[in-house]
């Protein structure tokens, strides 16, 4: 299970640099056209966010302290490999894109289409050790609590809004199908993972999410300082997203605070 989350958390870095680095060249480096730029930062940043997350958990020494990450990138993996083969058409695979954005497509669809199974076997595995967990230490505080519950559930209705009408309009930045449910794939992976914080209440436990929803509030702010002509920042919807980037941010922070007073950093 280390192994696996070093290896998806160096792919998804990767994919990351292609995004928001090169956000405005996804027709060349990127396995489908992404407009407008600000939609390919979007997923960059929480491509890089999920990196820190998969990195972070792969440092753990015990099962308990990592799983945060596995069912989190099960279900967002899953829900892609179904959005690319809905939206096949719009995939660089055709004779007239050059043979290195063929093969950065390729690269992708074969990703997806390995990625859950295997995950899924080393996770039925890894559940098969031997040894017990240990019982949870250090809840979460009962603000904390709220704020992530609220946070998954407005997570897991936009991220199947998405999925469903991926241009219902309610967006604030302008979207395509496939683009809508890409977004809403990860929504609905970030719902996961406030779910599992949920279940797990456990400050100690929440760590490795903690520190991709700090990474997930300022990338996301970046791209947005990056882009702001994309965005509808005077619009109910806007004001909504920038609230919800606030709250990552705070609940990151200040687990992390809480997490590491108590349990300060060893080596792994």
């Amino acid at each position: 299970m280390r192994r696996l989350l070093v290896v998806a958390g160096i792919l998804v870095a990767l994919a990351g640099i292609q995004l928001f680095v090169f956000s405005e060249r996804t027709e060349t480096f990127f396995a489908w056209t992404i407009d407008p730029p600000l939609t390919a930062a979007f997923l960059g940043a929480s491509y890089w966010s999920s990196a820190l997350l998969e990195f972070t958990a792969a440092r753990e020494r015990r099962w308990a302290n990592a799983r945060i990450a596995v069912p989190t990138v099960f279900v967002f993996t899953v829900l892609t490999f179904i959005v690319t083969l809905v939206h096949l058409d719009r995939f660089h695979l055709g004779a007239e894109f050059a043979p290195g954005t063929r093969v950065v497509t390729g690269a992708w669809i074969a990703v997806y289409a390995v990625v859950p199974a295997i995950m899924a076997t080393v996770w039925w595995m890894q559940t098969r050790q031997p040894g017990g967990v240990p019982a949870p230490r250090a809840p979460m505080p009962a603000g904390l609590r709220a704020t992530v519950g609220l946070q998954a559930v407005a997570l897991a209705v936009a991220g199947a809004s998405l999925l469903a009408v991926p241009q219902s309009g309610w967006w604030p930045w302008d979207l395509t199908p496939l683009t809508g449910r890409a977004i809403g794939a990860w929504l609905v992976s970030l719902a996961v993972a406030a779910g599992h914080a949920l279940g797990e209440n456990s400050l100690r436990r929440l760590r490795p999410a903690a520190w991709a929803l700090v990474a997930f509030g300022l990338l996301q702010g970046w791209a947005l300082l990056r882009y702001p002509g994309d965005f509808a920042w005077t619009s109910p919807f806007g004001i909504g997203y920038l609230a919800f980037l606030v709250s990552a941010l705070v609940v990151g922070v200040v687990s992390l605070r809480l997490s590491l007073r108590q349990f300060p950093a060893r080596p792994a």
